[in-house]
């Protein structure tokens, strides 16, 4: 099914930062975080096992449990089954994200994209978010920043493996759309190349942002454009530095980043514009994309988040973006909707 038909607004919540991202959250502040997004509309919520070794799915079952299963879209993740055996958080392999998660559950995590592994993290998300199905499933983090060299090795596993089990749950109804959710484009443009895997949306984060845009302008999205395969933006706020934090790619921002921010700020306090509004809405201005999910984890995040998608950025911001070359040239703008 086409995630655009799937989804009621162009804004959903991811949880990452549920998981105990970047900080130890306390359980109140999480759930009171869901309940916001409820009370502002949203109604799409993405998940995943990693996030905290399955503390944010936890959480988001929790506070999702009060409403009734049909009124919301549920998505999580497979690719990494999690062990509940306690270990020493500093050993896990990770890769660029080693150390999001130190805060987070202390319990074991595999990566395994064979069938067997897709349908038992099924089950156990299912568990974990105490309900009885899923909408969306994606296949996580099958590229390089996980998996350096060996990426191509396990990509052809998910192939084998992950995508055939998805495809035939799809085929049987048991869940609604599949597809991949990563932080490379590269992997998704190989999935588009296949004959025999139909995904019907992609999750990219942080590579369709104000910050970070150009290579997947090249290919990914006019040919997922084409091929009828929607795209949902995480990260839209490239890990929190264009809505007022110091992260770029899970890390502190480096000083050539930081001075972009700055030159991007300074083109919004012209036109009145908040940062965070022109982030979500040169995401949505793709014609490929069907949904922006940043995340949060403070409760009043919520609000401003829906403020910013539906507040008003004038032409003139955008014409001074494009002429400072601060966006693509070729990147699709709001104003060239109009």
């Amino acid at each position: 099914m086409s995630i655009k038909h799937l989804l009621t607004g162009k804004l959903g919540f991811g949880t990452a930062p549920l998981g105990n991202m970047f900080r130890n959250i306390p359980e109140q502040e999480a759930l009171a975080t869901v309940d916001a997004a409820w009370d502002s509309g949203i109604r799409y919520f993405d998940t995943a096992p990693f996030y905290g070794a399955g503390l944010a799915e936890l959480r988001l079952g929790a506070a999702l449990k009060k409403h009734r299963r049909d009124d919301y879209v549920l998505s999580t993740k497979v690719g990494r089954i999690i062990l509940d055996e306690l270990e020493d958080p500093a050993t896990r392999e990770m890769g660029e994200k080693g150390g999001l998660f130190e805060f987070g559950r202390p319990n074991k995590i595999v990566d395994d994209y064979s069938a067997d592994a897709t349908l038992r993290s099924i089950e156990d998300s299912l568990k974990r978010l105490d309900t009885d199905r899923l909408d969306i499933v994606w296949v996580h983090d099958i590229a390089q920043d996980f998996h350096g060299d060996n990426w191509l090795a396990q990509f052809e596993i998910a192939r084998t493996g992950a995508f055939r089990v998805l495809t035939r749950l799809r085929e049987e109804g048991v869940i609604k759309a599949w597809g991949i959710g990563v932080n490379k484009v590269e992997p998704l443009e190989l999935t588009l190349d296949l004959t025999e895997a139909q995904p019907d949306g992609f999750l990219l984060a942080g590579r369709y942002t104000l910050l970070d845009h150009e290579r997947a302008l090249q290919r990914l999205m006019p040919a997922a454009a084409r091929q009828k395969v929607d795209i949902v933006v995480g990260g839209p706020y490239s890990s929190g530095i264009l809505a007022g934090g110091t992260h770029f790619e899970y890390q502190k921002a480096s000083p050539e980043i930081i001075a972009k921010v700055e030159r991007i700020k300074a083109i919004a306090a012209r036109h009145g514009v908040s940062v965070k509004a022109a982030a979500l809405q040169f995401s949505l201005a793709n014609p490929a994309v069907a949904a922006v999910i940043p995340g949060a984890s403070r409760p009043e995040r919520l609000a401003e988040d829906m403020a910013a998608l539906n507040s008003v950025v004038p032409a003139a911001f955008w014409q001074d973006m494009r002429a400072e070359q601060l966006v693509a040239p070729n990147a699709p703008l709001p104003i060239d909707a109009v």
